[in-house]
């Protein structure tokens, strides 16, 4: 059976012709002038591959998931080396532009097999429909299962684990549990990184003290959507800050929060696996939403705000879900784990309840909540319960400091230890806060 082909470039009519000659390999459909006629052609079902020629510039991650939305696979021909290196971290097989028509046709068919096999689960639950992705709004899309992205080669194998911090709306405290889960991880010896993937309110940067105005999460997206973020880029791209005695490396959320489009959740997915490659821990504060957009979007490739959550819970091997404990937080957070469940089936989450205070409960705090919550909530057990402490908590946040550092005997503190997995020696008395220093790798 023949494969059915799109072409984009000036240069194609160079290799059209001797594709025709095979009579039999692939077939050439359509010859495309602009990306734009390339992604409607793709989208509408026309073609399984794409050669691009002479216009290779325009091929990035972005453009990559709306083709293998698609499944459409691409092969690019290009003569220059250092932009050949660039396609091939993106997972693009290229071929010189005076490639012979056999050896095209062999690498468009490798190609599309290659993109076949990515997608084993969605296709044999959807027979002919493609998979989809977490990056863009598709309204059919929510009739069929969801799947992962496939793993682009050239990174180094994951080994680390990703930690989500994830809550619903309300401030009950994400920012604070994310912060100080990993400065205690890195205080009990592991490679350590936090991560700031928060589309509406990204606060680490401000939380530690740190003035940076460069969106180190977006610099590096940006780098994972050109092909061109490696292990030296993304310790360049880290910030790194002393907690007493140890490091703990930070990539910074979004200035603005209009800048949540260059979060691209397949970039982001690309980072997250080269930070648990090169990472022990990796702690990601995510955005409360988990809203699909998919029936606000009149565009089915839309680009979709809460897909950089969803894809950090998707990929994430431990999901703490944080509530506040009151009578407007405990409901908040038992409809939101529902949600979470219809909206990423596989991740299952570990009950945390933040700012246990008998003034908010009553009596008996810790009792009363596990109570309420064996009566109301989820069949799941409370992983810890962590006790209000606003003074040590303001005196951090004032300090652009830690709980470690700023108040080491505080209950929260020993209460997040615990959460690390941290076995605290006896409290040192005196122990006095170190100021955080971001320097550059």
């Amino acid at each position: 059976m023949s494969l059915p082909v799109l072409t984009l470039g000036t240069a194609a009519v160079d290799f059209v012709s001797g594709l025709e000659r095979l009579h039999g390999p692939v077939t050439v459909v359509r010859r495309c002038t602009e990306l734009a006629d390339l992604l409607a052609a793709a989208q509408s079902g026309l073609a399984r591959a794409a050669i691009v020629a002479g216009q290779t510039q325009d091929l990035d991650g972005g453009v990559l998931e709306r083709l293998h939305s698609a499944e459409v696979s691409v092969v690019a021909l290009t003569d220059d080396g250092g932009e050949r290196l660039r396609l091939e971290a993106l997972g693009i097989r290229t071929g010189a532009e005076t490639v012979e028509p056999e050896a095209l046709a062999a690498l468009v068919a490798e190609s599309a097999a290659q993109l076949q096999s990515a997608w084993p689960p969605a296709r044999a639950a959807a027979g002919a429909a493609g998979p989809r992705l977490a990056g863009l709004a598709d309204p059919a899309g929510a009739l069929r299962p969801r799947a992962a992205d496939p793993v682009q080669p050239g990174l180094p194998a994951a080994k680390g684990e990703l930690v989500a911090v994830w809550g619903p709306a309300g401030a009950p405290g994400r920012t604070t549990v994310a912060v100080n889960l990993a400065a205690e991880c890195a205080a009990g010896g592991q490679r350590t990184l936090l991560v700031d993937a928060d589309t509406y309110g990204a606060s680490v940067a401000a939380f530690l003290g740190l003035l940076d105005e460069s969106a180190a999460l977006a610099h590096a997206c940006r780098m994972a959507d050109q092909g061109m973020l490696d292990r030296e880029a993304f310790e360049r791209v880290c910030l790194k800050v002393a907690v007493t005695g140890t490091s703990l490396r930070v990539l910074t959320g979004i200035t603005r929060v209009d800048r949540w489009t260059e979060l691209r959740p397949s970039a982001l997915g690309t980072v997250l696996e080269l930070a648990r490659a090169l990472a022990d821990v990796v702690v990601v504060d995510c955005g409360f939403s988990l809203e699909h957009e998919e029936e606000l979007s009149f565009d089915s490739m839309a680009p979709r705000r809460n897909g950089a959550t969803l894809r950090v819970l998707e990929l994430a091997d431990r999901v703490l879900a944080v509530g506040s404990a009151d009578s407007v937080g405990l409901p908040r957070l038992v409809r939101a784990l529902d949600e979470l469940a219809h909206a990423v089936p596989s991740a299952s989450a570990e009950v945390v309840l933040n700012k246990v205070r008998a003034a908010a409960v009553g009596a008996r705090p810790e009792a009363q909540l596990r109570e309420a919550w064996e009566r109301f909530g989820p069949v799941r057990e409370i992983r810890a319960l962590l006790p209000a402490d606003p003074a040590a908590a303001d005196a951090a946040l004032l300090g652009g400091s830690v709980l470690l550092e700023s108040a080491p005997d505080s209950a929260l503190r020993h209460a997040i230890a615990g959460l690390a997995g941290s076995r605290l020696a006896a409290p040192r008395r005196g122990l006095r806060r170190r100021t955080l220093v971001k320097v550059k790798f």
